[in-house]
Order: C-alpha cells, then sequence, then structure tokens
C-alpha cells in the first residue's frame, strides 16, 4: 500500500480494506436531508400525486383502489412503512368524501392484514399528521402512515446517529407486500 510524504495513509488507498465496521448506506435519503422537500402543489411536485402516474414498482406502490391507494414510505422508519392516500389532493381527513373516507379505512385495515401476513410484527403506529406544525412532510397532500413495529426496532442508531437501519430493500418489501395483499 502507497503513503503519503509523511506515511500516512491516505482514505482512498484503503477505502477496500475490511475495518470491523458495518456500513449502512441510504444514499436516497441524502433527497431529504439535503432539504429538498416536495411541492404542496397538485401534480408533479407533489409525490402523492405522481406516484399513481408511473408503473407500480416505479411508484412503489403496493395496492390501488378506486379512490385511494397504497404505497411503501421513501423515508421508512421500518421496513413495511406505508401510506395510505387519496388520489385526490385534499390535505386534512375532514376534506375526503364519505366514499373516499370508506375506501382509506378499508385500505388501512387491509394494510394491517398484509402486513401480519408478510412480517409478522409485534404491533403498528398508526396516524396522520395534518399541517406542517403536526410534523407533515407533505402537508398539502393527506396521507395515513402505518408502521410495523417490532420489540427492539429503536435503539441507539436514531438517538445517537440519527440513522435508521433497514434490512430490506423497497423493492423486496413491495414485493412482499404485494403477495401478502388480501384478496377481496
Amino acid at each position: 500500500m502507497a503513503t503519503g510524504a509523511d506515511d500516512v495513509e491516505t482514505p482512498a488507498e484503503f477505502a477496500g480494506e475490511p475495518d470491523g465496521f458495518q456500513r449502512l448506506w441510504t444514499p436516497h435519503r441524502m433527497v431529504y436531508v439535503g432539504g429538498d422537500k416536495p411541492s404542496d402543489e397538485a401534480g408533479e411536485g407533489c409525490p402523492f400525486c405522481a406516484a399513481p402516474d408511473r408503473s407500480d414498482a416505479e411508484g412503489l406502490i403496493v395496492h390501488r383502489g378506486d379512490l385511494c391507494y397504497v404505497v411503501l414510505n421513501l423515508f421508512p422508519y421500518n421496513p413495511g412503512h406505508i401510506l395510505v392516500c387519496p388520489y385526490r389532493h385534499v390535505s386534512l381527513y375532514v376534506d375526503l368524501t364519505d366514499e373516499e373516507t370508506t375506501e382509506f379505512t378499508a385500505l388501512t385495515k387491509q394494510a394491517l392484514r398484509a402486513l401480519e401476513t408478510a412480517s409478522a410484527p409485534m404491533g403498528f403506529n398508526l396516524g396522520m399528521n395534518q399541517g406542517a406544525v403536526a410534523g407533515a412532510g407533505v402537508a398539502a397532500h393527506l396521507h395515513q402512515h402505518v408502521v410495523p413495529r417490532w420489540g427492539g426496532d429503536s435503539n441507539f442508531l436514531p438517538v445517537v446517529a440519527r440513522t435508521k437501519a433497514l434490512p430490506m430493500l423497497l423493492e423486496d418489501v413491495r414485493t412482499r407486500l404485494v403477495e401478502a395483499w388480501p384478496q377481496g
């Protein structure tokens, strides 16, 4: 191995050598970390308006209903973190029509069943953040989080390193959920 002028190894010269650390690579999060937030405008700038126009695999869509759909969260808290969204660009739960509310609820229940079949979680977090001050990342397009939970799924990484270890790729999680989605 080559050394520098002071016989100090430079990082590029030993980048491929094992050092005992396991790396958690999450390059997809750079958009989020970099502050490139999605638009609140309906259409291509809104990720929940744009997703249904893509193929299911490209849009990370797990299931399509008539008025609402289910999509993987691009920045998941846990594997299988999915979102139930109306196709219509509305910001508040009370803005849904009665028909949208019925399907929104039915898809949430189906999502829980699919996650139970696909990955046997020990519990779930369900929730909606209404408005930016309540924590909504995309405040203008309603979406409900369905997060599977397991004992011990929170550890020092999120607290100390602001990093979440996810053992599955999004496309693998999507495939499992599509296969486990309740029929009929």
